[in-house]
């Protein structure tokens, strides 16, 4: 259970605990005491981007982190998949295609995107558990009805007989919504070919209407040559609400298996409860209503996690470039993700040099200095999948504190 720093530090100095995890500050007991547990609830605000978390006991508010996911994995599997079929196509091209043995039938299986999202809910959790002794966990979870969104009255047939009804495919639909006119000139290049051009790739957007747009041939490809920008709205899709709706009953089923009393709520009572307390939308303050928060005192500080890639081994960087991407993880002791101390401001390290210069920023991209010596440094923790650092909860700027709470273990 939490306690205060100065009854933690006179448990170190007696040799009576020790350090077991920095961020959060984290010590456990090697003298023999009795069990006084508190009940604690931890709320999970689950999310595509943002996970919330709060764990509340009856009095006070133990725990507050935001964890920010990552969104680069559809990207890096489709470059990755880019490298391997021209690898294929090179070394390989004798060889019989084969595409037709590439299911799986495992049960529960996710995409890659999907299932790093949530292991990551499930790493966030865990975590907590081993620091907190967690009587109950309340999961907010939601299923989108993705049709619904897009049309409030939809009803009956209406689910079945979509937009595209009575066109041959997608291709034929967008021509007719744009009215066979170039979306760029408005059909004043006069040219008879037409094209249906993604807004975003076909990877991130994919092939959905609201995705595709008509251009004309010289504006097709004059875009293509970047001569000119596309003044058109992206779409920002539904890939958050599928994603919830995707893996809602996979993450409960997760979390119970842990051996802990699970309760799922929903984001309607979130949002009225929050209301209730007069609290702003934030995802802290969302897992403490989730938790069942109330009256209790809230934490002064909350933790702000970022995940982060944990390696790249990428032989060559750039475009068209062959510039060897081989530098050594370690530079003088100190690598990419390390959390250090300069001029008694804890910060990350984004990027080094050879030379012993490190560029340091925070996690939300704040720059500390671009070419730091090594001489003023000193490592704090090293570099890990998950980036933690401490602010001042609750409030609208981004202090950050040197100070966490402690806790035993």
């Amino acid at each position: 259970m939490p306690t205060t720093a100065n009854k933690a530090r006179r448990l170190l100095k007696k040799g009576l605990a020790k350090v077991v995890r920095r961020t959060p500050f984290t010590i456990q007991l090697l003298c023999p005491t009795g069990e006084a547990l508190l009940p604690v609830q931890l709320g999970v605000d689950s999310g595509y981007s943002h996970v919330g978390l709060s764990a509340v006991s009856e009095k006070r508010e133990l725990y507050s982190e935001e964890v920010h996911l990552r969104d680069d994995i559809v990207k890096l599997n489709a470059e990755r998949k880019q490298y391997r079929r021209g690898r294929r196509y090179r070394k390989t091209w004798y060889r019989k295609a084969r595409f037709l043995n590439r299911g799986n039938k495992k049960t529960g299986w996710l995409a890659p995107s999907l299932q790093n999202k949530l292991n990551a809910h499930l790493k966030t959790v865990e975590k907590v558990r081993k620091i907190l002794p967690i009587s109950q966990i309340t999961v907010e979870i939601a299923s989108f009805d993705i049709q619904k969104i897009q049309k409030m009255d939809i009803e009956g047939t209406d689910y079945s007989q979509g937009v595209q009804l009575g066109f041959e495919n997608v291709r034929a639909y967008v021509l007719h919504r744009d009215g066979h006119t170039c979306q760029h000139c408005k059909g004043r290049s006069k040219e008879l070919t037409l094209h249906v051009h993604h807004i975003k790739s076909r990877q991130t957007g994919g092939n959905r209407p609201d995705n595709l747009v008509t251009l004309c041939t010289s504006c097709h490809r004059n875009h293509h040559e970047g001569n000119i920008t596309l003044k058109i709205k992206k779409s920002n899709g539904f890939k958050a609400e599928t994603f919830m709706t995707t893996i809602r009953r996979t993450l409960m089923d997760q979390v119970r298996d842990k051996g802990i009393f699970i309760a799922p709520t929903y984001g309607y009572i979130t949002q009225q409860n929050r209301r209730n307390l007069e609290l702003p939308k934030s995802h802290v303050h969302d897992a403490f209503v989730i938790a069942g928060g109330k009256e209790q005192k809230r934490s002064p500080t909350t933790y702000f996690t970022k995940q982060v890639r944990k390696c790249n081994r990428k032989l060559f960087k750039g475009d068209r470039s062959h510039l060897p991407n081989t530098a050594p993880r370690f530079i003088q002791g100190f690598q990419r993700f390390d959390k250090v101390l300069w001029k008694r401001q804890e910060c990350f390290v984004f990027g080094r040099r050879m030379i012993g210069y490190f560029d340091l920023r925070l996690l939300d991209g704040t720059k500390i200095h671009a070419s730091a010596k090594i001489k003023d440094l000193k490592i704090l923790e090293s570099a890990k999948s998950f980036l933690t650092e401490v602010r001042r909860a609750h409030s609208s700027d981004s202090t950050r504190l040197s100070v966490s709470c402690v806790n035993f273990l």
